[in-house]
């Protein structure tokens, strides 16, 4: 199975915003990379993903109190 790019629209806006998804990612089923672009004004989040859905993804920013929607 090949890796599949996800990108997300996102708030988290700084480095502390990051770090409290980040061990969720870190240690996610399906997850090879992620990264969040806070220069962006879309605050893009990009996970890399072996298996990982859209759905489970934008569950871990929202379990944070965070908001993600899929950029299509």
């Amino acid at each position: 199975m090949e890796n599949k790019e996800l990108k997300f629209k996102t708030n988290l806006n700084c480095g502390g915003c990051v770090s409290k998804v980040q061990s969720d990612f870190d240690n996610a089923a399906g997850v090879c990379h992620w990264d969040v672009d806070t220069d962006n004004s879309d605050k893009i989040l990009t996970v890399s993903s072996k298996g990982i859905s859209e759905d489970e993804v934008i569950k871990i920013v929202q379990s944070k109190g965070f908001k993600a929607e899929v950029i299509s």
